[in-house]
C-alpha cells in the first residue's frame, strides 16, 4: 500500500502544469536503438565511449545518449560518432515521458549511476523495454526523494533486469533500499577505455623498415600557435639524438602546406607522408595530414605529444587513443575537454604535463629511451584495462538482449 501511495503522490506532483512540447533532436533511426542515460556530472566521455563500442559491436545499431537538461538547446554536446545521438532528457512530466517513449521506442535502456526518473522508468518498463542499471553508486540514490520515498525507489529498481554497483557504498545503499544481495553485481566503474584506432598493416611494416630503428616521436593535432613550440622542442632534442624523427599532424589538415613552409624556412628537412617513397636518413620531420592514419603513428611512436592543449581552444584530444596503442603521453595544460582522462593517466605515471618547448624537449629526450617509454606505456595500458571489464559486460548483455528480441520478431 505504501508503495502505491508513494507512486500516486509522485505522479500527482509531477503531472502538474502544461510543459513545453517535446522536440526530439532527430528522427528515430530505422534500425535498433539503445538508449543510454547519463545523469552523473562528468560521465559523458565514458558513456560516449560505451556507445561507440556498442555501435561497432553490432551492425546497424544506433545509440541515443540523454543528459539532464542544464541549459539551452545550444548547450547540448555534439556527438563525435556518426551513429550516436546526444540530447537532453525532458522533465519527468507524464505527457513528455509518453512523447519521448513514443518517438524513440528504444530496444533497450542503459541507465548509469542513479537519479531515477519514476515516470520515465515505469513508462519504459510498460513498453517492455529492457532496463539495465550500471555504475550505480551511493551518490545516485541520495536525493531527497530517495531518502523520504525509499519504497518508490525500490519499486523502480525492481524493473531493472540487471543492476551493477561500482562501489561498496553503492552496493550497501541499494541493499538499504530493499534489494537483495543476489540481485546486485559488483563491477569496476565505467570509464573511457580508449579505442584501438585502425592501421594498415602494410604501411606499418613498410614505414618501420624505412626508419630502421630510428627514434620517433609524434605531435598530434597541433594548432598553428603550437607549431613553434613543437619545432623548438624538436631542435633541442636533436642535439641529444641527431637521428630523432618528428611526425607532425596538424589539427586542421588545411594548414598542412603552411606547416610545411614554416618547417622548411626554419631549416628542417621535411618529408610529406603521402608523397612517393619514404623518409630517408636525412629526414628530420615527417608531415602527415590525414587523421585516418593517427593509429599508424601512435603505434610507431613510443612517445606522443597531444596538441590542442598548450593554448585555450579545443580543450585537447583523447589521450586514451594514444595509451591504447602503447604510446606514452605528453600534453599541455589546456585539456578541459578530457581532463578526467589525463588526470587518471598522470596519476598512474602514464602521462606527463609540459608547459613550454624546453619541458617538451626534455621529456621527449628522456622518453625516447625504450625502457623509459615502456614504463609509461605499461602504466597507460593498466589504466585502460581496468575500465574494460564493465564495458565488455554491458556490451555482451545488450547483444544478448537484442538477439532475443530479433529471434521473437
Amino acid at each position: 500500500m505504501a508503495r502505491s501511495l508513494g507512486l500516486t503522490a509522485y505522479r500527482a506532483y509531477s503531472g502538474r502544469g502544461s510543459p513545453a512540447p517535446f522536440t526530439p533532436v532527430a528522427d528515430r533511426p530505422e534500425d535498433e536503438l539503445v538508449w543510454c542515460h547519463a545523469p552523473e556530472p562528468g560521465s559523458l566521455l565514458a558513456i560516449q565511449d560505451l556507445a561507440a563500442r556498442l555501435c561497432r559491436s553490432r551492425s546497424g545499431l544506433r545509440v541515443l545518449i540523454t543528459l539532464p537538461k542544464t541549459g539551452s538547446t545550444a548547450d547540448r554536446p555534439i556527438s563525435t560518432h556518426a551513429d550516436v545521438l546526444i540530447d537532453f532528457l525532458p522533465e519527468d512530466h507524464p505527457a513528455l515521458v509518453a512523447a519521448f517513449i513514443d518517438h524513440w521506442e528504444p530496444n533497450a535502456c542503459i541507465w548509469a549511476w542513479g537519479q531515477l526518473r519514476p515516470n520515465l522508468v515505469l513508462a519504459a518498463a510498460k513498453r517492455h523495454c529492457p532496463l539495465f542499471l550500471i555504475d550505480a553508486d551511493s551518490g545516485g540514490f541520495d536525493g531527497r526523494r530517495d531518502r523520504w520515498m525509499g519504497d518508490l525507489t525500490f519499486d523502480l529498481l525492481s524493473h531493472f533486469s540487471a543492476i551493477f554497483a561500482r562501489s561498496e557504498a553503492g552496493f550497501t545503499r541499494l541493499i538499504r533500499l530493499g534489494l537483495s544481495r543476489e540481485s546486485i553485481e559488483m563491477t569496476s566503474a565505467l570509464q573511457p577505455g580508449g579505442q584501438a584506432l585502425p592501421c594498415i598493416d602494410s604501411d606499418m611494416a613498410d614505414l618501420s623498415a624505412a626508419l630502421v630503428g630510428r627514434p620517433v616521436w609524434f605531435a598530434n593535432k597541433i594548432l598553428q600557435d603550437e607549431l613553434s613550440t613543437v619545432l623548438r622542442a624538436h631542435r633541442q632534442a636533436l642535439q641529444l639524438s641527431h637521428r630523432l624523427l618528428l611526425i607532425v599532424m596538424p589539427a586542421d589538415a588545411a594548414q598542412a602546406d603552411s606547416f610545411a613552409n614554416t618547417m622548411t624556412e626554419q631549416g628542417f628537412r621535411v618529408f610529406r607522408w603521402g608523397d612517393q617513397g619514404y623518409p630517408d636518413s636525412s629526414t628530420q620531420i615527417m608531415l602527415a595530414d590525414d587523421p585516418a592514419e593517427i593509429g599508424l603513428f601512435y603505434r610507431l611512436a613510443p612517445v606522443s605529444f597531444l596538441g590542442s592543449s598548450l593554448h585555450s581552444g579545443p580543450g585537447g584530444c583523447d589521450p586514451f587513443e594514444a595509451a591504447a596503442l602503447g604510446s606514452a603521453v605528453l600534453y599541455g595544460p589546456k585539456v578541459r575537454r578530457f581532463l578526467p582522462s589525463y588526470t587518471r593517466l598522470a596519476a598512474e605515471g602514464a602521462a606527463r604535463i609540459v608547459n613550454d618547448a624546453t619541458a617538451l624537449a626534455t621529456a621527449v629526450s628522456r622518453l625516447i629511451a625504450p625502457d623509459q617509454a615502456a614504463v609509461m606505456a605499461h602504466a597507460g595500458w593498466d589504466v585502460i584495462s581496468r575500465g574494460a571489464a564493465l564495458t565488455d559486460k554491458v556490451i555482451d548483455l545488450v547483444q544478448e538482449t537484442l538477439d532475443q528480441q530479433e529471434a521473437h520478431r
